[in-house]
């Protein structure tokens, strides 16, 4: 999205309702438990006027210098050609410091852990957001606490049933249900602050400063807690190329931002008037007969927080196939406008057998919350990291001002992050489990595909040799069009090699197709193919698209004709693929432990299939395999 996108003040503010509904969903659902957890007794904070002023200082500045001023002001002005993400992020990094090439595995590092670390936010981010909501049903009877988990991992449930309708129709309801959401969390501070204006006090950034300093130790752990307020701003920059920066910042600053900081500030209020609010003061600042209707409006708006970051999953897995650091699998686009809308089954159910784990096995979102704030604080760090060398490389900026700038940032980062590692005992290990699976998956595939590359190049033969000798006394060639699927356009295909050996034919027009990821989020269509005419009748074609967009094979051959001098028809057209069954042998070195290797080969097995991801006409398809050594 370009933000002359944007430009028309109408569109605008559609775009800026529609952000209020995917993008600040996580964030927006936070005073649910932030507050709360705070002043958990184990944390040992005194629940006294002094203390509830200094946290809700902490709090506002904390948004105001990590989520204004680092994501709005800063980060979101990082978009790759007007995308967002951690993906994105180090697509940009890696095409301004091409002339670094250890920079560049610090880079591809950097991002795949932020990446892992994402996932296992999304894990976590439906977790600890619906279950809190359904919690309000304990203040209003405490009879009704043991049904709290079955009815979230109901909810949770149906949500990731409907994954496969998409969300396009209900995606409308998103911006006006996060509209009132904001709204209710105004009209409750707002309450709650006239009843007790002192705190307003909090605004002045002495008293964080002081909250901050006086308690020691458990100052330093609270930070761990306080994360929790801002969990959710990544998502401003990765749905930024759905939205735009500029309906992005108009949403944060002209509503979310002021809502969230009344909220707390009213939450405080209540705080100082009664302790007892302390059990679960967001609940505790409306009346009791508002409470069952916040509740369905707290769970009707985690509910959205859960499928931003469920959407969000799924795009991110795409942008990691496409740039070559997971397997193929089945991509689903689930609406014929809107190309980010898209549903991966396998991710889809495995995120559902996750999130059932996280609500069985830590049962309360208190206890959750220490296994959150570890996936957040890091992916924070490592964004700030990877932004560092765009600034630098990308846009030319000082070193001087880079480096202050990183070093300022990082430090924040890193306070919140070693805060949050002291809860590894409590729960935080489980999002560093995920994230380190993720991770390790990640690189096996990209090294493994890397060892299978140079071993199917010491078998394989250029083009420009293998074509003139061929066609020197060319077997009978019959009618119609073969297209050979290679990876490397320089070489002879197997699957073109094994159709020699099998059927002694050659067909009356060849071409050899080779599907390239740019570092771009999208490709124009005049820059989608280059075609070069090899010998008699032969042809190399290359698709490019970008890591944001979807392969379509079908589409893009007939719409070839419109930029190659070249028409296909589709009808009397083959496809002929290699299938290469990958076997690990001790003896074959491949740079991986043995373990990698088997790992490598069984993602090998169940990776999706070609047809179907780059959407070929399944009936005209012809695989061949090949048995590759590694």
């Amino acid at each position: 999205m370009n933000e002359s996108d944007s430009a028309n003040p109408q569109a605008r503010a559609s775009l800026t309702l529609a952000a209020l509904g995917v993008v600040f969903g996580d964030i927006g659902t936070s005073p649910l438990y932030a507050v709360k957890l705070v002043f958990h007794p184990e944390h040992g904070i005194p629940l006294n006027s002094v203390n509830i002023l200094g946290v809700a200082s902490t709090i506002f500045w904390v948004l105001m210098i990590v989520v204004t001023i680092k994501y709005v002001i800063l980060i979101l002005r990082a978009d790759n050609h007007g995308e967002g993400g951690i993906m994105a992020l180090v697509a940009l990094a890696l095409s301004a410091t091409k002339k670094h090439q250890r920079l560049q595995n610090l880079i591809v590092l950097s991002g795949l852990c932020g990446a892992a670390l994402f996932f296992g936010d999304a894990v976590l981010t439906p977790a600890i957001s619906v279950l809190s909501a359904i919690e309000g049903l304990e203040i209003g009877a405490v009879d009704l606490k043991p049904v709290v988990l079955p009815i979230s991992i109901c909810v949770l449930l149906a949500l990731f049933s409907l994954q496969h309708f998409g969300t396009a129709s209900v995606g409308k309801l998103f911006g006006p249900v996060m509209s009132i959401w904001f709204l209710a969390l105004l009209v409750g501070g707002i309450a709650n602050i006239v009843c007790n204006p002192s705190i307003l006090e909090a605004l002045n950034p002495l008293h964080a400063l002081f909250f901050l300093t006086k308690n020691g130790v458990a100052s330093f752990l609270i930070l761990g807690v306080v994360l929790l307020v801002f969990t959710g701003a990544e998502a401003l920059y990765a749905d930024m190329g759905h939205f735009g920066r500029k309906p992005i910042r108009l949403a944060w600053i002209g509503l979310v931002f002021p809502a969230l900081t009344i909220n707390y500030f009213g939450q405080g209020a209540i705080l100082m008037a009664d302790s007892v609010a302390v059990i679960n003061p967001f609940y505790r600042m409306y009346p009791s007969w508002a409470l069952y209707p916040m509740v369905l409006l707290a769970t009707s708006a985690t509910v959205i927080a859960s499928q931003a970051c469920i959407s969000g999953t799924f795009s991110l897995t795409k942008q990691a196939i496409q740039l070559g650091y997971l397997p193929r699998m089945t991509v689903k686009h689930t609406s014929s406008k809107l190309i980010g809308q898209i549903y991966i089954p396998v991710i889809n159910w495995l995120l559902m057998l996750m999130v059932s784990v996280a609500i069985l096995g830590f049962e309360t979102s208190t206890n959750l919350a220490a296994a959150y704030g570890i996936s957040v604080s890091g992916a924070m760090l490592l964004t700030t990291f990877i932004a560092s060398f765009v600034y630098r490389y990308h846009w030319h900026y000082s070193l001087l001002l880079c480096l202050f700038g990183a070093a300022l940032f990082i430090c924040i980062d890193l306070i919140f992050f070693s805060s949050s590692l002291s809860k590894i005992s409590h729960g935080g290990w489980f999002p560093l489990v995920l994230g380190f699976i993720a991770t390790l998956l990640m690189i096996t595939w990209r090294d493994g595909k890397k060892a299978l590359s140079r071993r199917l190049l010491t078998r394989e033969i250029k083009l420009t040799q293998f074509l003139p000798n061929l066609l020197r006394k060319p077997p009978v060639r019959v009618p119609g069009t073969a297209i050979f699927f290679t990876a490397r356009p320089l070489y002879v295909p197997h699957a073109f090699l094994h159709n020699l050996t099998h059927n002694k034919v050659l067909h009356h027009r060849i071409v050899f197709l080779t599907v390239k990821i740019a570092e771009t989020p999208r490709v124009s269509n005049e820059k989608r193919y280059y075609l070069h005419r090899l010998e008699k009748n032969c042809y190399r074609l290359i698709l490019q698209y970008g890591f944001m967009e979807h392969p379509n094979i079908e589409q893009a051959l007939l719409e070839m004709s419109e930029y190659c001098k070249m028409q296909i028809n589709l009808d009397q057209t083959s496809f002929f693929l290699s299938r290469e069954a990958v076997v690990p042998l001790e003896e074959v070195p491949s740079g991986m432990a043995r373990w990698r290797e088997l790992l490598f080969t069984t993602m090998v097995r169940n990776a999706g299939s070609a047809v179907e991801y780059y959407r070929i006409p399944s009936s005209r398809v012809i695989e061949l395999g090949t048995r590759v050594e590694i």
